[in-house]
């Protein structure tokens, strides 16, 4: 049973879209339909308002923290076009770079893995999406967009993680550029869409391309998340959609991926997320419900425990 271990009154006057914390789990971000972020110091349980931006004109879609390695940094995303970097000095949150190059709402942000430097990937309702990258030595970012990547729209991106999960298995390194004798990973993301699909991105040499396309989704693709690697040999991406499928997607190799549908909801599913360690998924949607799922030694897919609201339910049927 998922129980509560704390609440925090966000003072939103709006529904509240997304809510990230950060690295260290010292600091918690929320965004809204008010246009605001706020940002709160959650140390020893507390709840301390630290900050509230102010800085989009339309409601504020999703978030993404970028490694404390680069300093106390959060993106933000909007149905007003932009795509908003927040950065910390000296205990003042500021703007720190605007982006607004794309032709509607930005619906997806995601930081890739701090070992590739300061990225960060966009999704926008208007198909495309645009990678920023930071030259954390000047502060000028660098653009690459892919156009047409979901027809009608992007609603969702993960990153690939960083290292090989097959790394301790065998020696695919051919596979892959090798620098000094140092091992280096081809940058990959997921996205999913309003054409039904989950894609696959990589990049080769100055641009990205579309390396898979992956079709079993019957409507809208409302989320996607990439496993964290565990040393296992093998990949793993979960998806979920209007269509109220969560699917896991498996390889072994990055070249064939197999559908797994974990299950069938009640209703819509808007959220997947995989634990630290990529052996268990939550699940959340339209139900109001939130789930996590574990994979047994037969790949099984089985609930282990359910929201309180929804466990008192079970017990008052059974």
């Amino acid at each position: 049973m998922v129980s509560v271990l704390q609440t925090i009154d966000s003072g939103h006057e709006d529904l509240i879209h997304g809510a990230e914390i950060d690295y260290y789990g010292l600091n918690l971000a929320t965004c809204s339909s008010d246009n605001s972020i706020k940002i709160f110091d959650i140390k020893n349980g507390g709840q301390r308002l630290k900050a509230d931006l102010k800085g989009h004109g339309g409601p504020v879609w999703q978030l993404s923290w970028a490694h404390p390695k680069f300093g106390n940094i959060l993106a933000s995303c909007s149905y007003d076009r932009k795509v908003i970097l927040w950065k910390e000095n000296n205990g003042e949150w500021t703007k720190y770079y605007e982006y607004n190059n794309h032709d509607s709402s930005v619906n997806s942000v995601a930081f890739a893995p701090s070992e590739y430097g300061l990225i960060l990937a966009c999704g926008s309702s208007d198909g495309t999406i645009s990678i920023l990258t930071c030259n954390t030595e000047t502060g000028m970012f660098d653009v690459k967009k892919i156009t047409n990547a979901h027809t009608i729209g992007c609603n969702a991106l993960s990153w690939c993680p960083s290292s090989l999960p097959d790394a301790a298995f065998d020696q695919r390194s051919k596979q892959n550029a090798s620098t000094n004798g140092i091992q280096t990973q081809v940058k990959r993301f997921v996205s999913g869409g309003c054409d039904n699909t989950v894609k696959i991105w990589k990049e080769d040499g100055d641009r990205w391309v579309e390396e898979h396309k992956l079709e079993v989704h019957s409507d809208w693709i409302r989320d996607v998340a990439w496993a964290p690697s565990i040393g296992l040999p093998s990949s793993r991406i979960a998806s979920c959609s209007q269509d109220r499928r969560v699917i896991i997607w498996n390889t072994d190799d990055l070249s064939t991926w197999t559908p797994t549908i974990l299950n069938t909801f009640d209703d819509v599913v808007w959220n997947v997320s995989w634990s630290l360690t990529g052996n268990i998924l939550g699940v959340s949607g339209g139900d109001n419900k939130i789930s996590l799922w574990k994979e047994n030694n037969d790949g099984i897919w089985s609930c282990i425990s359910e929201d309180a609201e929804n466990a008192k339910e079970n017990q008052r049927q059974m």
